[in-house]
């Protein structure tokens, strides 16, 4: 599986509250989330986002309170994987209980920059800065993480297995 897109880049310690607010949590509708997702932090992000793009963050991504909401609303908007220095457990698990891709890669963070191209072989955890020609070694997920990833998620990978 691979993600290429465009970097959407974020400092330290963004919190589930920024990523998608309390006030738009009376819907269960996916979609409706994903329209407002990091909208606190920056009004921009759903006008400027791309399907496929990456969003690159400093340390402590997803902190904050452990609604799943969070995830899903960055999934549901287009986001391909999140690259970060680290990631909140709450919002790590979550993530990968709904099969979006998370990396945990302190030296792709430093030497990528808004609105760089990037690649994410998540098979191999290789990422290609391809805009500046480099690239950088993540630790890749284990064989049953990446086919539950592929199956779209937890629930999903546990009910192909039945």
């Amino acid at each position: 599986m691979i993600a290429n897109g465009k970097v959407l880049k974020y400092g330290d310690n963004v919190d589930t509250d920024v990523i998608i607010p309390a006030r738009y949590l009376n819907s269960f509708d996916a979609k409706e989330l994903a329209s407002h997702v990091m909208v606190d932090l920056d009004p921009t992000f759903v006008d400027r986002l791309e399907p496929g793009d990456i969003v690159v963050a400093k340390s402590n991504f997803g902190c904050g309170s452990s609604r799943e909401h969070a995830p899903l609303a960055l999934k549901t908007a287009g986001v391909s994987c999140v690259i970060a220095n680290s990631f909140a457990r709450i919002f790590y698990r979550n993530s990968i209980n709904i099969g979006f891709p998370i990396l945990e890669c302190p030296e792709a963070v430093a030497g990528i920059d808004e609105g760089d191209k990037v690649e994410v072989e998540f098979e191999t955890g290789v990422i290609k800065n391809l805009t500046k020609g480099t690239s950088f070694q993540a630790q890749a997920f284990p064989p049953f993480l990446q086919k539950m990833i592929e199956a779209n998620g937890l629930v999903n990978y546990v009910n192909a297995k039945k």
